[in-house]
């Protein structure tokens, strides 16, 4: 369990500063939950391989900047093996991956969330390489996260247009560079 280390400065908006972010911390997430069930299937898809085949692939999209741990390569491969997506066989005490039919009948119909996913890496990527927001734009995102979340699904139609215009309005004036 990671030890919580207090922010020095006390916090006047109610939130609190997440812990294990500071130097020494995990990083940012690189993957959503979720996208590693997309983009393994498609690069098996694209050339089958071994699991360790696939690590030094996403090595190689994230430039060398993140390389994912067997630990969350293998239980994939299991998951989607199980779930008929892809097929192993093993060959010299080694599983080779293969897409299956339905591997590729689900990478059509998730086509795109498959390049969401891929928008993701790219902002990861771009993100592992240090350009990355600073920190007090990184906490008031965490803190409209948890703004979002506390609805628990209260959301009235009257409050689902309210936030959306809020956020809607936000993101556009964050972009054209303007004060909301």
């Amino acid at each position: 369990m990671r030890e919580h280390h207090p922010h020095p400065h006390p916090h006047h908006d109610g939130f609190e500063k997440r812990p294990g972010r500071e130097r020494g911390g995990r990083g940012p997430r690189v993957f959503a939950p979720g996208d590693l069930k997309l983009l393994l299937p498609a690069l098996i898809a694209e050339q089958p391989c071994h699991g360790y085949d696939l690590i030094r692939q996403i090595e190689a999209l994230f430039d060398g900047a993140y390389s994912p741990s067997p630990g969350v390569i293998y239980p994939t491969l299991t998951f989607l093996e199980e779930s008929e997506l892809i097929t192993g066989d093993t060959e010299g005490g080694k599983k080779r991956y293969t897409i299956t039919d339905a591997g590729r009948l689900f990478l059509s119909e998730q086509a795109v969330a498959l390049e969401g996913v891929r928008m993701r890496l790219d902002v990861s990527k771009r993100s592992l390489r240090g350009h990355d927001r600073p920190p007090e734009i990184h906490e008031a995102v965490h803190n409209l996260r948890h703004a979002l979340h506390s609805h628990h699904g209260r959301w009235s139609p009257e409050e689902i247009v309210r936030v959306a215009a809020l956020l809607n309005g936000t993101a556009q004036a964050i972009a054209d560079g303007k004060a909301q």
